[in-house]
């Protein structure tokens, strides 16, 4: 299957959080039951990637990403699966591959892990980690999980994992390399441990003004280029809502996304963020892709001018949206907006073909 030259698809943490205008909680199964109908329409709509987020906190349905995306592939036919993300930190990359190589026979070559350090801490305590090795853990994991993916048999010793003794790794998957991402949040050891390693980075970019970052993706070009290494791709992953009306869709999403934002906000000591401040960041040079579809259409094209990336992932749940608004945005993303955006982007990598 070709990647299209600008890929645009969706990712979720499969949130359960109170339903903002009537407090009731959905029911857990119906929630599964509705996300796979999403993931099976964001398929049908021609959209590139639907990833799936890893949490093990109450407001969230989503501990177990792979099961949930192998449950996706039985139901789709062409959209790439991905983690977003697999925290690597605490988990093991032995089963990460094994359960990802899995998921990429089950859908015939779509798989992709996205591994990242994760933006919560529950899962180290969880699975018996200690919070002051989460750098270190995760340098040495994701360094055993790419030995996995280049080794059919692997010998390897670290120090937070029993060592390998050249035993076998199985199953392996459809593709050669199984395509692993790392998600970063803005640190710039991060960006330069993607880039030496030649793996494709995705940037979460949830606040403030996007453009700050351009620094840290030169700062993965630059450094990839002193290392002599091809060129990979870059992703911008987001918050956002898409909906016929732009007032609908703001008001939608203010309401849904307010209160998750604020309760993190109130465990990380940050200020509660007011309703002016939401809606500074629906502006074009803000953070979040709120409004109608020309208005996402114009700001997708706007920070593909400061970035230059080959993917756009948008997170449409922050907090629990009704499943027939979800629905609709969905499809507007898929049917309005992407086609322009592609179309857009294919000229810009070809101006001399569109300048006759």
């Amino acid at each position: 299957m070709e990647p299209s030259p600008f890929e645009l698809g969706l990712y979720t943490f499969v949130e359960n959080t109170p339903d903002p205008y009537t407090g009731l909680l959905q029911d857990p199964a119906q929630r599964m039951k509705d996300l796979l109908e999403t993931a099976e329409l964001a398929d049908q709509v021609g959209l590139d990637v639907f990833a799936v987020g890893e949490h093990h906190r109450e407001e969230y349905l989503a501990s177990a990403p792979t099961v949930i995306l192998a449950a996706i592939a039985t139901r789709t036919r062409r959209i790439r699966l991905s983690s977003a993300v697999t925290v690597l930190s605490s988990d093991d990359p032995v089963r990460v591959f094994q359960q990802f190589a899995t998921l990429d026979l089950l859908s015939g070559g779509r798989a992709e892990i996205m591994a990242g350090r994760g933006s919560f801490i529950e899962s180290f305590p969880l699975f018996g980690y200690d919070l002051d090795d989460y750098n270190e853990l995760f340098e040495e994991k994701l360094g055993l999980l790419l030995q996995i993916r280049a080794q059919e048999r692997v010998t390897w010793s670290g120090k937070h994992r029993p060592a390998i003794q050249g035993q076998p790794i199985y199953p392996r998957p459809v593709q050669n390399p199984l395509p692993v991402w790392v998600a970063v949040g803005g640190t710039p050891t991060s960006v330069v441990r993607a880039a030496r390693l030649g793996l494709p980075m995705a940037l979460a970019i949830i606040g403030g003004l996007p453009e700050r970052f351009a620094p840290l993706l030169e700062l993965y070009r630059q450094t990839a280029r002193q290392l002599d290494l091809p060129p990979q791709p870059l992703s911008i992953n987001a918050h956002g809502f898409i909906a016929d009306d732009p007032k609908e869709a703001l008001e939608l999403s203010y309401a849904t996304s307010s209160p998750v934002m604020n309760r993190i906000g109130r465990e990380r000591g940050w200020p509660p963020q007011s309703r002016a401040q939401y809606e500074a960041g629906t502006n074009l040079r803000g953070a979040l892709f709120v409004g109608h579809p020309e208005q996402i259409i114009e700001k997708i094209l706007y920070q593909h001018q400061i970035f230059g990336h080959q993917r756009f992932l948008l997170q449409l749940s922050v907090g629990t949206v009704p499943h027939a608004k979800m629905m609709r945005a969905i499809e507007l993303f898929g049917t309005e907006v992407a086609p322009v955006v592609r179309r857009e982007i294919a000229k810009r990598a070809a101006p001399s073909l569109t300048a006759s």
